[in-house]
């Protein structure tokens, strides 16, 4: 039986692993390495990618950045949250602020000493994407259009620390990038119909809240027939996709039946469905990069 001390410990820890989206942040980490293997450096070996210092320097500071964003999010936007999500927040609550702020100067100081092992501007990288992380939780996310996209380009920025790494920017690369970055602006006007409570509350000025559900609806919906750009120019032109090929199609049929229930979803319940509907794409577009050539997945796991 463990002590109620030792209960109370993993109640933090949990607590912590919750505030940082561990599972979120694992995902991302999968991404990197993924991304890395299969599109940025295929004429590599598995071992050459995956024990390769300095990738998983970048990989790991790029976790703890993350981790660091989620932790001063929570922190700015703890009462806000105390309405959006309670069941979440009593969770999160086990950790307390001044401890989340603590935590929050530790993984960003581990951080930029880890970028040091690669470079001064590993350094200046990682530096500038956590100022702006700070920036957005304390001032951008407020504010409409700015703190959505610039939610959408930090969502993107870690791989592109691993883009300059390889300095590889073929043009497939961009068009990857640019779909993921459609589907999660898509996903942050969802966020923001779901929190529209809160926001509205504590004077958020999101989009829904300055324009209306309707206007952002509409917004949303111009999104998804922008994703149809990328999506048509990877699958009509020879850019090598293998299996990826079914990702893109199936995230087309996903997304049009996001596009339709959008428009039927009131509640925020409804909206909620949709948020993870979205994150389900996002997933799935994760590990269908192992689908780009299964034999090579096959031959370098032998």
């Amino acid at each position: 039986m463990l002590s109620r001390r030792n209960k109370l410990f993993f109640l933090k820890l949990a607590s912590l692993f919750s505030v940082v989206r561990g599972y979120n942040i694992l995902v991302i980490a999968i991404a990197q390495y993924l991304t890395s293997i299969f599109i940025l450096a295929p004429e590599k070996s598995l071992p050459q990618v995956l024990l390769d210092p300095n990738l998983f320097v970048i990989v790991l500071a790029s976790t703890l950045a993350i981790a660091s964003g989620y932790l001063i999010n929570n922190f700015y936007d703890a009462e806000k949250d105390l309405i959006n999500r309670p069941h979440k927040t009593l969770i999160d609550n086990y950790v307390s602020q001044k401890t989340k702020l603590a935590v929050y100067f530790s993984l960003n100081f581990l951080a930029v000493i880890l970028a040091s092992y690669i470079s001064f501007k590993a350094v200046l990288f990682f530096s500038v994407f956590i100022f702006f992380l700070w920036f957005y939780s304390h001032k951008l996310k407020k504010y409409p259009f700015v703190g959505n996209l610039t939610a959408s380009i930090l969502a993107v920025t870690p791989f592109f620390a691993v883009f300059i790494y390889y300095h590889n920017f073929n043009a497939v690369i961009f068009i990857h990038a640019t779909f993921l970055f459609l589907i999660i602006s898509i996903r942050e006007l969802v966020k923001d119909l779901e929190n529209l409570k809160g926001d509205f509350t504590q004077n958020y000025h999101t989009i829904p809240v300055v324009y209306g559900v309707k206007f952002t609806k509409k917004i949303a919906s111009l999104l998804v027939l922008l994703t149809l750009i990328p999506t048509v120019i990877l699958l009509l032109n020879d850019f090598q996709l293998g299996y990826m090929y079914y990702y893109f199609i199936l995230s087309f049929i996903l997304l049009v039946t996001f596009l339709i229930f959008l428009w039927k979803s009131q509640s925020k319940l409804q909206y909620t469905l949709l948020h993870n509907l979205l994150k389900l794409v996002i997933v799935l577009g994760v590990f269908s990069i192992l689908l780009i050539d299964i034999d090579v997945v096959i031959k370098r796991i032998i």
